[in-house]
C-alpha cells in the first residue's frame, strides 16, 4: 500500500508493520467484562516516510474515536511521574520567564499540568480538552485557570497567550501538518510567543523496541527528525528537541517564524538511521510476542499466580497481542478511577495494589520499567515480595 506523506508529501509511504483488530481506545475502560471484550476495534498499518521519518497508521479512521469525559490517561497518581511533571513545569517557567503570563494548553487532559504551571509561576491558564472533568480541588484556581471542554481549533483564535503547551496530543491528530498550520495562522504576527510540545518518542518505540506502545489512538509517531520537520514546514523555528523521561518522551520548543526553515543535515540523517530499525521492527515484535507467550506458558506449568501492573496503553497492547493472556486474571493500576473496570479487548479486571494483599501473586509483570522501583516499594509496604519481571529482562 502506498500513499503520500502528510508531512512532506513524498509520494511513497509504505507499510512496514500490521496489527489487526486492536481496541480503538486503550484509555477508555469498561464497566462490564463482556462489553470490554466486545469493544470497537480497528486495524493498525504503520508506514514510514524515508524522507522526513514520519510514521503513521495509514488505515486510521478518526470516526471510530470520540474523546469524552470517560477517557482516562492520567499518570498523575504516580509519584515518579509527579516528580517529572513538577520538574518540567519549573524548567519551563525558569527558561521562558513564565511569571504572571497567560498560558494556553492544547489537550490539557484533566488539567494537572496547566494547574502546576499556573500555581508555580502565578500564571493565568486556559486549557482545551473534551475529556476535561471538573474536580472540587480545582475550585480554588477558578480565578486563575479556565477550562474549555472542547478541541482547540481556529474557532478559538481570539484566545491568545504568551506561551502554548501541548503534551501527548499531537500523536492523536491524523494530519499534524494541517493542525500546526492552523496554529501558526492563529498566532499571526505574535512572534514573541514560545511553544512547547511533548509526544511519545518513536526512537524508543522502534529503535529500543518498546513494542507495546503501538496503539490505535496514536495515528502518528514522531522521531526528533520528523517532529522538527513538521514544525519547520508549518512556519516554526525550532529552538531545541530533547528526549525526556528516560527517552520515552520527545519534547520540542519553538517559536513562530515568517518562513519555512531548512532542517540541519544531522536531523535528516537521523531519519535514515530510523529506517533500519523500521525494517526489522515487525520481526522483532513477533519475537517479543513469542517470548512472552512462552514465559506465560512456563508460569502456568509451575502453577504460579501472575498479575500485570499498568492498565495503560502498554498493558492493553500486551494483552491484546499475546495468546496466553488468560493466564493473567487481574491487572493492577494505582489510578483509583480505573478500579473495578475492565481492559478493552481481553476483559481483565483492574484492581488497586491493596487487592494483592489477599490475592498474593507469585509474579508481577511490570509494563513500564521506569516505575519498577516505585512498584517495588508499594509491594514492600503491603508486605508482599513477589518476583518482578520487567520488559528489560
Amino acid at each position: 500500500m502506498k500513499k503520500p506523506c502528510p508531512v512532506c508529501s513524498l509520494p511513497h509511504l509504505e507499510v512496514f508493520f500490521e496489527l489487526p483488530k486492536m481496541p480503538v481506545f486503550c484509555n477508555l475502560l469498561w464497566k462490564e467484562q463482556q462489553a470490554a471484550q466486545n469493544c470497537p476495534k480497528g486495524d493498525i498499518k504503520l508506514a514510514f516516510c524515508q524522507n522526513c521519518g514520519f510514521i503513521e497508521n495509514v488505515v486510521f479512521d478518526p470516526t471510530k474515536l470520540e474523546y469524552t469525559e470517560a477517557y482516562q490517561c492520567s499518570l498523575e497518581f504516580s509519584p515518579h511521574f509527579q516528580n517529572y511533571a513538577q520538574s518540567l513545569a519549573m524548567q519551563l517557567i525558569e527558561r521562558h520567564g513564565l511569571q504572571d503570563k497567560k498560558i494556553i494548553e492544547i489537550g490539557c487532559g484533566k488539567g494537572d499540568f496547566l494547574l502546576l504551571l499556573c500555581e508555580l509561576g502565578n500564571n493565568y491558564g486556559i486549557g482545551f480538552d473534551p475529556t476535561y472533568v471538573y474536580r472540587p480541588e480545582h475550585e480554588k484556581f477558578k480565578h486563575q485557570v479556565e477550562f474549555i471542554q472542547d478541541y482547540y481549533s481556529e474557532n478559538y483564535a481570539n484566545y491568545q497567550g504568551d506561551f502554548i503547551v501541548c503534551r501527548h496530543t499531537l500523536e492523536h491528530i491524523q494530519n499534524p501538518a494541517s493542525f500546526l498550520t492552523t496554529l501558526r495562522q492563529t498566532i499571526g504576527e505574535n512572534l514573541d510567543i514560545k511553544i512547547f510540545f511533548e509526544v511519545p518518542n518513536a526512537i524508543d518505540t522502534f529503535q529500543n523496541l518498546a513494542v507495546w506502545d503501538i496503539i490505535y489512538e496514536h495515528c502518528c509517531y514522531f522521531s526528533p527528525a520528523s517532529l522538527s520537520s513538521v514544525f519547520s514546514r508549518c512556519g516554526f523555528q525550532i529552538i531545541e528537541t530533547m528526549e525526556e523521561y528516560q527517552g520515552q518522551f520527545l519534547c520540542l520548543e519553538a517559536f513562530p517564524s515568517r518562513g519555512i526553515k531548512q532542517l540541519k543535515d544531522e536531523q535528516t540523517e537521523a531519519s535514515i538511521q530510523l529506517k533500519n530499525d523500521v525494517v526489522t521492527f515487525a520481526t522483532n515484535f513477533q519475537k517479543k510476542v513469542i517470548f512472552w507467550n512462552n514465559q506465560l506458558q512456563e508460569i502456568a506449568r509451575k502453577n504460579q499466580r501472575v498479575v500485570l501492573w499498568g492498565a495503560g496503553s502498554k498493558g492493553v497492547t500486551f494483552l491484546n497481542t499475546i495468546k496466553q493472556q488468560k493466564q493473567i486474571e487481574y491487572i493492577v493500576d494505582i489510578n483509583p478511577h480505573k478500579k473495578g473496570k475492565y481492559i478493552p479487548g481481553t476483559g481483565q479486571q483492574i484492581v488497586l495494589p491493596e487487592f494483592l494483599i489477599n490475592y498474593k501473586p507469585d509474579i508481577v509483570i511490570v509494563m513500564n520499567p521506569i516505575y519498577e522501583s516505585e512498584i517495588c516499594k508499594m509491594l514492600e509496604n503491603l508486605n508482599l515480595f513477589p518476583e518482578l519481571i520487567t520488559f528489560e529482562q
